[in-house]
């Protein structure tokens, strides 16, 4: 590599939240290349293991991580990596968050106490975050002070509501994260 040939520099983001959430959607919604997923079918060894209240008919979960890349500039390449969200699993959360810059926590209204974990592993390891509550087909059973409160979210976390199978909605995530991170004032909820 020559002296103008650099590069990029890298940029680490984690993309946490319970089972069935919506994180391998997520990184799937604004990765420009197709995403490493390492998604496996539920079997009948998960009965009694992983919880499956409130999920729909879901039959794959992450057992590993979900990988995206988004080139911000040929000076800047953003790294998502999304965590397996069965408890079964967190032990891979110590691994990935390494050199994490930040988080995004997707909860869902139906279900927010799958998001606790989420957000107690990046507030204990004092790692910024932000929370996007994905709205599944336009669902969404409470209001952003509800939501706060429920989550016992310190004032300065950002809280977006939307879809994120919506591209733009996982765009201006990421972008509140950006924000939060450089210290800047975020649309909060």
């Amino acid at each position: 590599m020559t002296d103008s040939q650099t590069a990029p520099a890298a940029v680490k983001i984690l993309i946490a939240g319970g089972f069935g959430v919506g994180k391998t959607t997520l990184v799937g919604a604004v990765s420009e290349v197709a995403p490493l997923r390492t998604e496996e079918y539920l079997t009948k060894a998960s009965i009694g293991v992983d919880d499956l209240a409130g999920v729909g008919r879901k039959d794959t979960t992450t057992v590993a991580l979900d990988f995206g890349r988004i080139t911000v500039s040929p000076e800047l390449v953003v790294y998502l990596f999304g965590t397996p969200g069965q408890e079964r699993f967190w032990f891979m959360w110590n691994d990935l968050v390494n050199g994490a810059l930040g988080g995004v926590v997707i909860a869902d209204t139906r279900r927010l106490d799958t998001s606790f974990a989420s957000i107690d592993f990046f507030e204990s390891r004092d790692i910024p975050f932000v929370v996007a509550i994905n709205c599944f087909h336009g669902h969404n059973t409470r209001t952003p002070a509800e939501i706060r409160t429920a989550l016992d979210l310190d004032p300065h976390v950002p809280l977006l509501i939307g879809d994120v199978r919506e591209r733009p909605f996982g765009r201006d995530v990421l972008l509140a994260l950006v924000d939060h991170l450089m210290g800047l004032p975020a649309a909060v909820g």
